[in-house]
């Protein structure tokens, strides 16, 4: 170092911000500086500058050169004459070198440091009396320091203080010798100005933002013959067209706190599902849903925070309770953009057995647990006899969900639901005809629902599955069911279950390759004295896919879907379904 820069120490904290800029190579400071001009030019292009001082008639500005870098340095003062913050990092005004506890005589700048806070007082230090001269200074704390010498400065000038001729030479000297450095900072500057400036003037709102996703897929069904419930019902060959079909939503999340979201999804979508040729919902793709590509409202709500563990979100319509503050634990297959391919595949039917309008609820017990529930009703809108938010269809869910590891998630859940009989679907259309409507159509059915969730990770590698039991009772007699031995109360069991394992960042990072193997919901026993409406036989689940992310936005997942002895009978041939998933997402 010159004995002009040591000299020059002194005088002012421009000398701290020129060390430190000295210590690290050019490129480590050209990327500090820019980095720190991003994350706050926002501000300082839109802060109100509120000056306490001015060198327009001092001394000092008569003694500064006239360069056009000169005039970009007091520009940039005066953008961040602000008052610093009242947070951990905002910093106080220092009296004596001894109030930092983390300077001593043997620091290489000590006495330099000394005599700015003593001699000049425009040093300034931590609320806990630190000084952290080893870390990077940011652009706030230069500019604070350089104008807070530059205040003493002015101060001493005016009361004919001890400032000298060779004192303002030697600043002039160090602004003369980092002109490059000045002018380079000063053009990134305006450079992110301009942007800021242009993002502002274009920007789509100050409270929105718009998520998208677009879903184009080819998809067909291969098999011999429509699948029937129960054997010796006439049969009929199985014959499907391939389709290419679409899904386009728009989400605007819109945040009025910054920990809150707003939620309000248009969507479109024309992709028919194939159980109406395959014969079962067994074959339902996840991302499966018509509307004949009209836009509708496909969810609206709100979610914010009360205090910092409690948690609601409240749906005005289409609320699911997958959708909601209740983790599925089965991170890898729940989206049906980027998950599973199949219906059944992304996570326990059981959050499928209620929808609609509602509240969800989330507190948390820690880092490593949680409970949350919902409340749904099917038409909460409708004032009419049986509908309404609480005389309709609805379902009342509670979780605990554990997380004792990083890499382990168990969860226990419980939902009571209630159907009148013109809508009753218990397993929420992803099992056989008998476990939908245990006791038929037209008669109204309430279910207990008990459900085990767990997802284990070793780096790339995930483990999950889950077990559901499901208790349905008849909630309505009729005279059909009586001749048939099956009176109000009648109770069936409905189990099913699943095991999965998938593999991320396989051939690409973000990639994904996924297995799942299951039972979809079955209907056990029968108490009709016939004997009917009886899963006799077992199906299962096969599923396999691999989602190849081609870039950031955009994402191919071919998949093949497996099921055996559909509609739990062993007399029914084996279906296949066979999709390619396109996503673009912005």
């Amino acid at each position: 170092m010159s004995t002009i820069f040591w000299n020059t120490l002194k005088v002012t904290s421009t000398i701290l911000g020129v060390s430190l800029l000295l210590a690290n190579s050019t490129s480590a400071t050209e990327t500090v500086l820019e980095e720190e001009a991003t994350t706050t030019v926002s501000e300082a292009t839109v802060t109100q500058p509120n000056p306490s001082w001015d060198l327009a008639d001092s001394t000092l500005a008569q003694q500064l050169p006239s360069s056009d870098n000169t005039n970009q340095v007091l520009d940039q003062i005066e953008s961040y004459s602000q008052p610093l913050s009242e947070d951990d990092n905002s910093q106080s005004q220092l009296t004596s070198i001894t109030e930092l506890t983390d300077v001593s005589p043997g620091d290489w700048a000590y006495d330099a440091l000394r005599e700015l806070v003593e001699d000049y007082k425009c040093i300034v230090g931590y609320p806990d009396r630190t000084f952290r001269g080893n870390r990077p200074t940011s652009r706030y704390e230069f500019a604070a320091g350089l104008r807070a010498c530059l205040d003493r400065i002015q101060e001493l000038i005016a009361a004919g203080g001890v400032v000298t001729e060779e004192d303002l030479e030697r600043l002039r000297a160090l602004i003369q010798e980092f002109d490059a450095e000045l002018a380079v900072l000063g053009t990134r500057v305006d450079n992110l100005d301009a942007r800021v400036a242009f993002l502002e003037d274009h920007q789509f709102s100050v409270t929105t933002k718009l998520k998208g996703e677009v879903v184009f897929a080819i998809a067909d069904v291969f098999g011999d013959t429509v699948a029937v419930p129960s054997p010796g019902t006439p049969t009929q060959d199985l014959e499907a067209n391939t389709i290419f079909a679409n899904r386009a939503r728009l989400n605007f999340e819109t945040s009025f706190t910054g920990r809150d979201k707003l939620r309000t999804r248009l969507q479109a979508r024309n992709i028919t599902s194939f159980s109406g040729v395959t014969g079962t919902n067994m074959s339902r793709l996840s991302f499966d849903g018509s509307n004949n590509n009209s836009v509708d409202i496909g969810e609206l709500w709100y979610r914010f925070p009360v205090g910092e563990n409690l948690t609601f979100q409240v749906d005005a319509t289409s609320g699911d309770l997958n959708d909601t503050l209740i983790n599925v634990v089965n991170p890898l297959f729940a989206s049906s953009g980027s998950g599973a391919v199949s219906r059944f595949g992304r996570f326990n039917p059981i959050y499928r057995t209620g929808s609609g309008g509602g509240l969800g609820v989330n507190y948390s017990l820690g880092e490593f647990a949680e409970i949350s529930g919902a409340y749904f009703a099917d038409d909460a809108n409708n004032p009419n006899n049986d509908f309404g938010l609480f005389n309709g269809n609805y379902v009342a869910m509670g979780q605990l969900t554990l997380k004792p590891s990083d890499f382990l998630t168990v969860a226990a859940t419980y939902a009571n639901s209630y159907y009148r009989g013109s809508d009753v679907n218990v397993t929420g259309s992803t099992g056989s005809g008998f476990a939908r409507r245990p006791f038929g159509s037209g008669v109204a059915t309430s279910a207990n629902s008990y459900g085990v969730e767990a997802n284990l990770k070793f780096g790339k590698l995930s483990i999950g599955g889950w077990v559901g039991y499901q208790n349905a009772i008849l909630e309505e007699a009729n005279l059909g069911l009586a001749l048939q031995g099956v009176p109000r109360g009648t109770d069936r069991d409905v189990w099913n279950w699943a095991a999965n394992i998938g593999i991320v960042d396989v051939g690409s990072k973000g990639s994904k390759l996924g297995f799942i193997f299951g039972m979809p919901p079955r209907a056990r026993g029968s108490e009709f004295a016939d004997g009917s409406r009886r899963d006799g036989d077992t199906s299962y689940h096969i599923e396999g896919l691999y989602r190849y992310k081609l870039s950031k936005n955009i994402a191919i997942t071919p998949g093949v879907i497996v099921i055996l002895n559909p509609e739990h009978n062993d007399n029914n041939d084996t279906i296949f379904v066979g999709t390619i998933r396109t996503v673009f997402s912005f």
